[in-house]
């Protein structure tokens, strides 16, 4: 006789779902000292179901933030070193003849991984950059015309060095708009970089801690984030600051639609993450640098300072 089946096990709640994220964030915390802010950031990033571009110098921590993301969720990780002579096929991978059957079979790349570490992308030509970009809006790549689709949940965090350093190609505006968000980690506290140095390696301290979160936590969570509320004074808000970034002299191209919506999502992560149901305006305040700084451009404006902050201190909350 077939056995009874067994009782479902019932799901997590979001009240525990959300103390799984907020555990992760205080792993990562551990490994990453002094960058609370960004962290938090880049949990709202994941959240909102978006991609990470991390912008710095070499050496200040940009991949084993990328290592410890995908170690604290118990995501599967790959990292991809893009070089000059990167080709697309190292990206998403490649079809080979089977001799013995008379066809070919697709031999995944390093793409297909939960999380997937695009290092130094700037460092690759255009041809090998836009290799991601399939994967990164559709969740999937096409080789030989065949779809192959990417395992969920799924990020790409990319790390780029400044564009003044040499062996660097400038990522393209149309790349650049993939990405959600884009950080600046930065050097660390004097007594922070002392803890550093005396400490031992991040690597090995990262190895020893346990998980704090799962896959099916973060695509719970991501299902949240759309059913957080927005009022209709707070879009007033968003569609204001839109507006200045178009109407403003000194910035060549203003915010798009699709740049008003990542917006509005990484704010509502934003808000989840302190167990809020609906987004107030700093919520907004606080993800928009990360938001639009690498989409707006400064042309013949010598003001200085970062674009998300300069448009955030001009526009009055309604």
């Amino acid at each position: 006789m077939p056995s009874p089946e067994s009782p479902a096990v019932p799901l997590p709640s979001l009240s525990e779902d959300l103390a799984g994220i907020n555990a992760s964030l205080r792993l990562l915390q551990t490994v990453i000292l002094g960058k609370d802010r960004q962290l938090r950031l880049c949990a709202s990033c994941l959240l909102a179901g978006g991609h990470l571009l991390i912008e710095d110098v070499p050496g200040v921590g940009k991949t084993i933030l990328a290592h410890g993301i995908a170690h604290a969720l118990g995501l599967s990780y790959q990292r991809i070193q893009f070089t000059s002579d990167l080709l697309p096929a190292d990206v998403v991978g490649v079809s080979i003849y089977q001799r013995e059957s008379g066809d070919f079979r697709f031999h995944p790349g390093p793409v297909f991984a939960q999380l997937v570490l695009a290092d130094e992308i700037n460092r690759a030509t255009p041809k090998a950059q836009s290799a991601l970009l399939e994967a990164m809006e559709e969740h999937q790549v096409t080789v030989d015309g065949v779809s192959h689709v990417l395992p969920e949940p799924f990020f790409v965090v990319a790390t780029q060095n400044p564009e003044d350093q040499v062996g660097t190609f400038p990522l393209p505006e149309s790349q650049l708009d993939r990405f959600l968000m884009r950080i600046r980690l930065g050097y660390p506290e004097p007594a922070l970089e002392r803890k550093l140095l005396r400490g031992e390696d991040r690597r090995v301290l990262l190895a020893s801690l346990p998980p704090a979160g799962e896959p099916g936590m973060l695509l719970r969570l991501r299902q949240e984030v759309g059913k957080v509320h927005v009022s209709d004074a707070l879009l007033d808000y968003v569609q204001a600051l839109v507006a200045w970034s178009r109407e403003r002299p000194g910035f060549g191209v203003g915010l798009s639609p699709r740049a008003a919506i990542a917006l509005l999502r990484s704010a509502r992560a934003w808000a989840l993450l302190d167990g809020r149901k609906s987004v107030i305006p700093e919520d907004v305040q606080a993800v928009t640098p990360a938001v639009v700084g690498h989409r707006l451009r400064t042309e013949g404006d010598t003001s200085g300072g970062d674009p998300g902050e300069r448009l955030v201190a001009a526009v009055a909350v309604p």
